[in-house]
């Protein structure tokens, strides 16, 4: 899945998923918080008991039931018939969430030999917001289909603009990459009409991952996120921003141009700087407050850093979630 040779559309796995991410994120599992509902046999539990692989309890024998499933040893204690009933382990539907907006066209860093290759930093040369997106959906993906669950992908700025239905086939990951590395990064962000888009094709319980740089009006997230968890799925709410709008470490007035149509305003950097950082602050701080209110998970990620040790990080933290009994 992750070899050198480029494919049709001249795509390199390279380009998006560098082996040390690969060696950084093996390790982990990407669980479901709740249970699966999934239909092929994968790693997650599932709520429906049947005979499958982990030992979950017994239940009386009934005529007309296989013999093959009696527990002799309980049988010789009691001299009553027993079968045992298994917690059947299923897969998980994952469904990544990419913004293409305009604001995610935005970067400071530029692209490195052999890197980058979507609509947005071809046209620009740098390392942008999409491409660190790009890069996130790419190793989720892999590590995903490597555990046999089945990955989705909408990319989506007003609405929805492409998807890759749900499959864990073999050529699931390229498709996911293609489509990233192809879609024009442009207009404005709806994410609740986007929800509402996806929640109409999605009816079973999915674990969601939402990459975006979520500069809209917290009210708007705190709407969708609460859709999600009306709907009883899992989600892992990503923001990814430019080192520089983190840091707004500029010296020298500049103007600035809102990339979804907000205009254009000459600014002095040393003027704003400690009221923008203080709105920023405050503006993360509420996003994760609404994630975290929700039993979800909000994770913040600098462009300019690797993707591998950040989403590792967040991995093992839903794993000790999870051994202590309060994930799915």
């Amino acid at each position: 899945m992750t070899d050198s040779k480029p494919d049709s559309a001249g795509l390199r796995a390279e380009q998006y998923l560098a082996p040390e991410t690969i060696g950084q994120l093996t390790s982990f599992e990407l669980r479901a918080r709740m249970i699966a509902e999934g239909v092929m046999s994968g790693m997650h539990r599932s709520p429906y008991q049947g005979l499958a692989v982990e030992f979950a309890e017994h239940r009386q024998y009934v005529p007309g039931d296989d013999l093959k499933h009696l527990d002799w040893k309980v049988f010789g204690r009691s001299d009553k018939l027993y079968l045992k009933q298994y917690q059947q382990e299923t897969n998980l539907d994952v469904v990544i969430l990419v913004d293409a907006s305009a604001s995610m066209r935005f970067g400071t860093l530029r692209v490195k030999q052999g890197w980058g290759g979507t609509d947005a930093s071809s046209r620009l040369g740098t390392w942008t917001k999409f491409d660190h997106a790009t890069a996130i959906g790419a190793a989720l993906c892999y590590l995903s289909l490597q555990q046999r669950d089945r990955v989705g992908l909408a990319v989506f700025a007003d609405g929805i603009r492409a998807q890759v239905k749900r499959s864990n086939a073999k050529n699931t990951w390229r498709s996911v990459v293609r489509t990233l590395a192809t879609e024009p990064v442009d207009d404005a962000t709806d994410l609740g009409k986007v929800v509402d888009q996806v929640m109409a094709t999605v009816t079973n319980r999915s674990l969601f991952i939402v990459v975006s740089d979520l500069l809209v009006p917290t009210e708007s997230v705190r709407a969708a996120v609460a859709r999600f968890r009306h709907r009883r799925h899992d989600l892992m709410l990503m923001q990814v921003l430019d080192r520089q709008e983190l840091r707004f470490d500029l010296d020298e007035p500049i103007p600035f141009e809102g990339l979804e149509g907000e205009g254009r305003l000459n600014v002095d950097p040393r003027v704003v700087r400690e009221d923008y950082l203080e709105a920023l602050t405050r503006h993360c701080d509420d996003l994760e407050r609404s994630a975290r209110s929700l039993g979800f998970d909000y994770l913040r990620l600098d462009s300019h850093g690797s993707v591998g040790p950040a989403i590792a990080a967040l991995l093992g933290r839903r794993a000790t979630l999870a051994r202590g009994g309060r994930a799915g």
